[in-house]
């Protein structure tokens, strides 16, 4: 029983500023409670034993007032439960708090979608660090805590290095279940009308996926997409097919499989393939078509022009030199290096810039003026370094080529915004500069970053950090924190937004190339900022791309997180680049897949770098 005197004791105490309680085994019947203060009233009978709750507080202090009746009335209610009745209270809330550190890691990634269960959470994010930018007002964060209140209590956990690499695995599982429940042997998902598309029927997300789920470790996925492979899988088709896209997504996916796991199959299945894409090959220029029937053996350009883009043909290199190497069959690199020898001599460059389209009648490229890093030329640049790194850096007419084009790019390509000098890469049109730049350019940082780590000019590192930051923000000005498909940027500083967005460009396709170079850079400085760049990034595809049945979806709008226009597809390269590469940047087993020994072709698909330089 609680007495309260009404009145504050003006006395030094040892427990001054806390709550006392003196026990009485006495009745009182009128007796001053304090010795020499007021009376208070008799409450029980005189058998009943009583507690006094006195609040001695520091005559300084300005804590007690009304406050002390409720802690008092909160006391009051506390000891009047029975010794049951309160154990039974502290167990339940020491279970509920087990059971909260206990179910993290599986509800990381869920808990900011829509349809997460833990809606009625507060969940807040401590950012500990500000971005440099003069004015902006983003915020960046370097060290992030996530905090989940609970009715009752407030605890604290952190997202680690495993957490984050379970929730991509978690993605993944989640991806691959739609994927298996209604498209399984075809090549893309539809989630929301749980369907499928197909480009060329050959199973295209399977295949690009399976490394992935090697590297992370998904061995009962795995084997059952082999035995499809094994089983179903057949290139005896009458189809034409993208000679590009074949190249990099199964004929690499194959192969990667084959370094991985050792499985005779994957290489059977590899050379298969690529001898059925020689015939695009057979042209006046030996500049090869773009498609290729697999099952006729025939190949021709694209039905409205006879030109090829020359990504097309200068990213199909790393995957046809490794087949030969493999095989010992010498026709698959001859084929692929005859156009690069004839690209390196080329008229038409600008200081190492190349236009984006290339005739395969003439052997000349088409469509001159027009320089870009983005869609149709952004691979060849790419590929050039890799190709030198691939061969033991000894091919020194691709070294050339690529720090000659790096030099070209910096001259002429590469700009700063008016707001708040944000470095980016625009485009050149007949000498007209445009400040337009795809997110397919986000490759350049990790390939500046893997240039700079073989042994090329320290100033690449600097721009590719300076590009990093650029990507980087091209989500986190997104209302969705999802980047567009294009952006174009403010070069006068009175514009006051860095990236500009046309209703046309908003759309995000789940592409990789950021976390491509966020992968690349934290390998090669280790800087945690772009660990949390990913992550933020995988947390906004879990809420605005996850499908709650299985698979996620491409967006229209990345402005509007009300209704972001879901497109009702998931593109095979969001299980083969995108988690991929994600995951590689969360693992903190450096030895896997280490860049000194692996070169990953543009589908993320990793071959080993060569023994030997190439005969």
């Amino acid at each position: 029983m609680f007495l309260d005197c009404g009145r504050k004791l003006e006395k030094t105490h040892a427990c001054t500023g806390r709550t006392c309680k003196l026990h009485a085994e006495r009745s009182w019947e009128g007796q001053d409670a304090n010795r020499g203060s007021s009376s208070c009233k008799r409450m029980y009978p005189p058998s009943r034993k009583d507690f006094i709750s006195l609040t001695l507080s520091d005559p300084h202090s300005h804590a007690y007032n009304n406050g002390k009746h409720r802690r008092q009335s909160c006391w009051r209610k506390w000891k009047q439960l029975s010794r049951l009745q309160r154990s039974l209270i502290l167990f339940l809330l020491a279970l509920l708090l087990i059971l909260g550190l206990l179910s993290y890691p599986s509800i990381t990634e869920q808990w900011r979608g829509k349809q997460s269960p833990l809606d009625a959470q507060l969940t807040c994010t401590r950012s500990e660090s500000v971005s440099n930018l003069h004015g902006a007002g983003f915020l960046e964060e370097t060290q992030t805590s996530s905090f989940i209140i609970f009715r009752l209590f407030l605890f604290v956990v952190s997202t680690g290095p495993a957490d984050r690499l379970e929730a991509v695995r978690d993605a993944f599982r989640h991806a691959w279940k739609g994927y298996k429940d209604h498209a399984w042997g075809h090549d893309e998902l539809k989630p929301i009308s749980k369907s499928f598309s197909e480009w060329f029927g050959l199973g295209l997300t399977l295949i690009d996926s399976l490394d992935t789920m090697w590297i992370m470790g998904l061995k009962e996925e795995f084997a059952e997409a082999r035995r499809w492979v094994e089983k179903e899988l057949s290139f005896d088709k009458n189809v034409d097919v993208n000679l590009f896209e074949t190249t990099i997504r199964i004929l690499g996916g194959l192969l990667s499989c084959y370094h991985l796991s050792g499985d005779q199959l994957f290489l059977e299945k590899a050379k298969d393939l690529g001898s059925r894409l020689m015939p695009a090959f057979k042209t006046p220029s030996k500049i090869p078509f773009s498609d290729v029937n697999i099952g006729k053996g025939t190949a021709h350009p694209p039905r409205w022009t006879s030109d090829s883009t020359v990504a097309e043909v200068t990213s199909i290199q790393l995957e046809f030199r490794e087949l030969s190497r493999l095989t010992q069959e010498p026709q698959y690199q001859e084929v692929v290096n005859e156009v690069m020898k004839m690209v390196h001599t080329l008229p038409g460059k600008h200081d190492g810039l190349v236009p984006m389209f290339i005739n395969t009648n003439s052997g000349q490229f088409t469509h001159k003026g027009v320089f870009t890093l983005g869609a149709r030329a952004d691979s060849y640049y790419e590929y050039l370094l890799k190709q030198w790194i691939q061969g033991g850096k000894t091919e020194d007419d691709l070294l050339e080529d690529y720090l000659q084009a790096i030099e070209g790019v910096k001259k002429h390509l590469v700009r700063k915004t008016g707001p708040n000098m944000l470095t980016f890469i625009g485009e050149l049109s007949h000498n007209r500069f445009n400040a337009k730049m795809d997110h397919l350019v986000c490759f350049l940082p990790g390939t500046l970053a893997l240039g700079a780590h073989n042994g090329l000019p320290g100033d690449h590192m600097d721009l590719a950090v300076q590009l990093m930051e650029t990507c980087h923000q091209m989500y986190v000005q997104m209302e969705t924190g999802l980047s567009p498909e294009i952006a174009h940027f403010s070069l006068q500083s009175s514009d006051g937004r860095d990236v500009v967005v046309k209703p046309a460009d908003r759309h995000n396709l789940l592409r990789p190339e950021t976390v491509e170079s966020l992968f690349y850079m934290y390998r090669f400085t280790k800087d945690t900022k772009y660990r949390d760049w990913g992550w933020d990034i995988l947390q906004n595809f879990n809420k605005y791309t996850k499908i709650p049945d299985g698979g996620y979806t491409s967006i229209n709008n990345v402005r509007d997180p009300v209704n972001p226009g879901p497109r009702d597809k998931m593109e095979s390269f969001f299980l083969g680049e995108t988690l991929k590469y994600l995951y590689l940047l969360f693992s903190d087993d450096m030895k896997l897949l280490s860049l000194d020994k692996y070169i990953f072709n543009t589908e993320a698909h990793p071959l080993p770098i060569w023994p030997s330089p190439p005969k």
